[in-house]
């Protein structure tokens, strides 16, 4: 699923009262939006049942230009990391699995 279908999954949801693909784009787009920065002021944003989004730091580490095999530093850096809740992972327990 792309961003096109989750827009198109929105507005198929009754519920949700949303009535065109534009205002379930801006939904949409709110909700990554709030997510985005949640994650810049707290360093985490905690969706219960969904699952947690947290900043995680790498530290630095050695490793291999691919092309000259030469060894590199790699500065050390932060990067967002995403723990499934408990919901999500019994769903995708029961999801056949996807097709290579």
């Amino acid at each position: 699923m792309n961003k096109q279908d989750l827009i198109e999954a929105v507005l198929a949801n009754k519920e949700a009262g949303i009535e065109s693909k534009a205002a379930a784009a801006r939904a949409i787009d709110a909700v990554l939006d709030g997510i985005a920065a949640g994650i810049k002021k707290d360093g985490n944003v905690q969706l219960i049942g969904f699952g947690t989004f947290s900043v995680k730091t790498r530290a630095a580490r050695t490793g291999r230009n691919p092309q000259t095999g030469e060894t590199i530093k790699i500065k050390a850096s932060k990067t967002v990391s995403f723990k499934v809740g408990a919901a999500l992972k019994e769903t995708a327990a029961k999801n056949k699995p996807a097709k290579k």
